[in-house]
């Protein structure tokens, strides 16, 4: 069964075609990233699954299956530094003037899962760009999707806190859908059960790469390395077909 599938769809930026005739099908309860370059797309596809690039849009269809509600993470995490870290993670609620002390026990228990139980009373400012990302997690987990749509959410951090919060959304998310969009195939392979390259303009997928095994993937092994080289090829060869 599918999250989200896309038919035919066509996606334009600046009169330039990103996707034409592009057909996608996300499946359910699996973690699926989507691996390319910058420019080519992946950010505006994700956001118009999300449906928040409708102008970008002219042709196709996205369809999300009826059982399934859709969560977006971006890259920057869009936190209001005006308002404490535990407003920030029941927003929707905070928003609506519709928080109740059961919201707030949610979401901060939701902090202690994010390792944040300490912070939640500060405001925005006073976090580091890693604890700020742990409360874009948190506020992600929060509106309770089952599908959970992520834009290189990790990839403005440093190399050991991009580690953590990595294995940290494989644990939080274990039982949801996932599709991540990347330009970093370490990531893709740690993370994922099924990874495309997207590749030239309009893009279009190349093969599903599946992988199997418990996550988040320890990289030693040869054959991760062997994929490793295998996907930054992919990506070079893309790269130079635009």
């Amino acid at each position: 069964m599918f999250a989200v599938e896309i038919r035919d769809l066509r996606l334009s930026y600046n009169q330039q075609a990103l996707f034409a005739g592009f057909n996608f099908v996300l499946p359910k309860g699996k973690w699926t990233t989507l691996l390319g370059a910058s420019g080519i797309g992946k950010s505006t596809l994700v956001r118009a699954i999300a449906g928040l690039e409708n102008q970008a849009m002219t042709a196709g269809q996205i369809i999300i299956s009826p059982d399934q509600t859709i969560s977006y993470m971006a890259q920057q995490d869009a936190l209001y530094p005006w308002l404490s870290v535990i407003d920030n993670v029941q927003l929707h609620l905070h928003l609506q003037g519709k928080k109740t002390q059961q919201s707030e026990e949610k979401a901060k228990s939701l902090l202690a899962a994010v390792n944040m139980a300490n912070h939640w009373h500060k405001a925005c400012y006073q976090l580091s760009g890693g604890q700020r990302q742990r409360v874009a997690l948190a506020r992600t987990l929060m509106q309770d999707a089952n599908t959970i749509l992520m834009d290189e959410p990790f990839s403005a951090l440093d190399a050991i806190t991009r580690i953590q919060l990595q294995d940290l959304a494989c644990d939080l998310l274990k039982h949801k859908t996932v599709l991540m969009i990347t330009h970093d195939p370490q990531e893709a392979i740690r993370l994922s059960d099924a990874i495309y390259v997207l590749k030239n303009q309009p893009a279009r997928l190349s093969e599903q790469i599946s992988l199997s095994g418990d996550t988040p993937r320890q990289l030693g092994q040869q054959d991760l390395w062997q994929l490793q080289e295998q996907l930054l090829a992919q990506l070079i060869e893309g790269q130079h077909e635009n």
